[in-house]
This record gives structure tokens, C-alpha cells and sequence, in this order.
């Protein structure tokens, strides 16, 4: 097995926070070197590393030189970059295998001093893939959390009336933004956040992606939302999406759910360790492909797609909202531990869209479903 070396935060760095799990916000080294884990931390952090794991040896600044390094005039930046170098010597560390967001100062430094850095993709995917205890209960919180605001959300659907421009809700104009407002609250009284975005669309907002969703609704519209709350303890996310209309349904859109409906359980049954993503994705796509509607599947090669079911199956969640495996056109085998979206949607541009998303855990033979939250359409 080769050494490793992963420099960085624990806030933006997915590869340092699943090795230590606590909020660091100044980077740091860690290693694993002939068998042992280390952390070349500053003295502020290093009692709550050594709280946290006993089999984590913590190495004091101080311990590479840095008092002599900032006396002689270096800057605080300078100084790491030695300390890396030194500390990489004395753990006798002459190769290591990196994950590909190491910095490219440090890895320029290190490799002058004479160590061979390898990025890795693969090593540091795999690694993360198969949750531990702490991220899996935060998944779970974060999952609750969303259906909090999910509730939160519905509640406000179920309470509008028509208006003459728009839906109206305790006589105001019911609007994507009040719904966010709502939302946001909701997440938050259930202990996560909704993060810098979340998605509440309306109309034919709803067949553009990632469309974050603006303006006030009408009756008759579909109105999608999709969250990804962040458990702020572990720093893992949740990911969940649900349809509604308020008012008369459109058929089109009463369709496109059933056939949502439909690829979701489909591909929900499919679920198990060892098998391909790529085959979960078919099994979703033949829902929508056997009633004429185009998917990523059966267009035409080199031809981009902007309606019926465009986009991927579903993707892994953890650390970060958007992580291996993929249950789309790529390699990626579903293993015991994955936590994984499902997300099938099917969209028109003149019309609007339909998205339901469920969050499971691969299990030994087959998956648990983490989404606790009714389908339907009508709030």
C-alpha cells in the first residue's frame, strides 16, 4: 500500500474532513506512512485530534521548526511549505499517492525536496465511498432535515388560494421566494442548513435542470423543489426532490409523474451491490423510452437533449453533494455502503417538469430507502 499525503481543510476538503472528522478551518498535513496515520496540525487543533482517535499521531508546527522558520522572516505561508518538506522527510516519506485537488504550491514544493506525488482519483473515490458511522447518522439527519422543509413547503401548497395573478396565501402572492423562506426556516429549526441554494421552480422553469427557481406561482403549474441540506456536525448532505401542482393538474404533467413514479420504483428494485450503475440508468430510461419520450440512452450520439428524461439517474452523496458512484453512462458498481440518489424527471420546455428523488443506502442485498416523504402530486 502506498504512503498518502492529503493537504487542506476540513471545510472544503472531502478527502481531509473523511479522514478526520471534525471542523478544522486552517489547512493542514495529514499522512499515512508505513502503517500509521499523522497530523501536522497547528497547536490550537491538536487537543481535539487527539480527543477525537487515538491511533492519529499529532505533530506540533513546532516540532518541523517553526518558531526558527518565522524568526528568520519567513511569512506563515512560506513557513508551511518547509514544514511540509520537513515533516515529510522525518515520516521518510519519498512517494505518495495525492488526491487530484492537492494544492499545486505544495505538491511543486514537495516534489523539489524529492518526493514523488501521484494523483490519485480512484484511491481517494474508493476511499470515501463506503460510509462511516458518523457521516451515515449525519446523512440521516440532514435527510430529516429536508423533509422538514419539504413539510414546511407542502403546508404552504395546501394553504393557497386562487388569485388573480397568482396563487395567494394569507391574501399575498404565494412565490417561489416565500416558499424558499419557508423552507430555509424549517431546515434550520431541524439542525442543518440549505447552504447557499436550494431549488423552487414553477412552469416551465421546472424543465430547465438546475433552474434555482423565481417569481410568484400559478394555479395549474408544477412547482418542483429539490434540496440538499448540509448536517453541520458531520458535514454531510442529504438530497431529496418532490413535484406539485396546485389547482387543475395539466395531463402532460400528470403523466410525466406517473412515469417518474414508475422509474423510480423500477430502479429502486434494481439496487443492489454489484451492480452497474449504467444498468439502473437503463432500467429508469426504458420507462420513459417505451412511451416515446427521448432519453440520454436513445438520442442521437453528439446531440445535446433538453427534453424528456435528459440527465442521469443519480450520483453518491456524502461529503459532498455531488460524489461517486454515478447511475448514469459511466463504469461506476453500486457496493454495500454507497448512499445514493434517484432521481428520474422527465421535462418538456413548453410545458414545464416532473422530478421525484429518493435517497438510498446500499445494502448487502439491496438498498434502504432514507426518504420518509410522500409522492404526491396534489400538496
Amino acid at each position: 500500500m502506498s504512503d498518502v499525503l492529503i493537504y487542506g481543510d476540513t471545510l472544503r476538503s472531502a478527502e481531509m474532513r473523511h479522514e478526520v472528522s471534525l471542523m478544522i478551518p486552517d489547512p493542514f498535513l495529514y499522512v499515512e506512512a508505513g502503517g500509521r496515520r499523522h497530523a501536522v496540525v497547528s497547536s490550537l487543533e491538536g487537543p481535539r485530534i487527539r480527543a477525537l482517535d487515538d491511533d492519529l499521531a499529532v505533530h506540533a508546527l513546532e516540532e518541523f521548526g517553526l518558531d526558527e522558520l518565522l524568526a528568520a522572516g519567513a511569512d506563515r505561508a512560506q513557513a508551511w511549505l518547509e514544514i511540509a518538506s520537513r515533516a515529510c522527510s522525518a515520516l521518510q516519506i519519498t512517494a505518495a499517492a495525492v488526491p487530484s485537488e492537492f494544492p499545486v504550491e505544495v505538491a511543486d514544493h514537495l516534489r523539489a525536496a524529492g518526493v514523488a506525488l501521484t494523483p490519485d482519483r480512484e484511491l481517494f473515490k474508493a476511499r470515501r465511498r463506503v460510509k462511516n458511522s458518523d457521516e451515515l447518522a449525519g446523512i440521516r439527519r440532514a435527510q430529516a432535515a429536508a423533509e422538514a422543509g419539504m413539510r414546511a413547503a407542502a403546508q404552504l401548497l395546501r394553504a393557497a388560494e386562487p388569485g388573480a395573478d397568482s396563487l395567494l396565501v394569507d391574501g399575498g402572492p404565494l412565490s417561489c421566494e416565500l416558499l424558499k423562506e419557508a423552507i430555509s426556516e424549517a431546515v434550520a429549526a431541524a439542525g442543518a442548513s440549505v447552504g447557499e441554494a436550494l431549488i423552487v421552480s414553477h412552469g416551465v422553469q421546472t424543465a430547465v435542470g438546475h433552474e434555482l427557481g423565481s417569481g410568484p406561482i400559478q394555479s395549474g403549474e408544477p412547482v418542483v423543489i429539490d434540496l440538499w441540506p448540509r448536517d453541520p456536525e458531520s458535514a454531510c448532505f442529504a438530497d431529496m426532490t418532490r413535484t406539485f401542482v396546485v389547482g387543475e393538474v395539466p395531463e402532460e404533467i400528470r403523466r410525466f409523474h406517473a412515469l417518474t413514479r414508475d422509474a423510480l420504483e423500477r430502479s429502486r428494485e434494481a439496487v443492489r451491490p454489484g451492480i452497474a450503475g449504467l444498468e439502473v440508468f437503463r432500467i429508469a430510461c426504458e420507462t420513459y423510452s417505451q412511451e416515446g419520450l427521448p432519453t440520454q440512452l436513445t438520442k442521437p450520439p453528439g446531440e445535446p437533449l433538453e427534453s424528456g428524461f435528459f440527465h442521469a439517474l443519480g450520483h453518491g452523496v456524502g461529503l459532498q453533494i455531488h460524489e461517486a458512484p454515478i447511475l448514469g453512462r459511466g463504469p461506476d458498481i453500486l457496493c454495500a455502503g454507497d448512499v445514493v440518489t434517484l432521481e428520474p424527471g422527465c421535462y418538456d420546455p413548453g410545458v414545464g417538469g416532473c422530478r421525484l428523488e429518493d435517497l438510498v443506502l446500499v445494502t448487502e442485498d439491496g438498498c434502504e430507502t432514507l426518504t420518509r416523504f410522500p409522492y404526491d402530486l396534489e400538496p
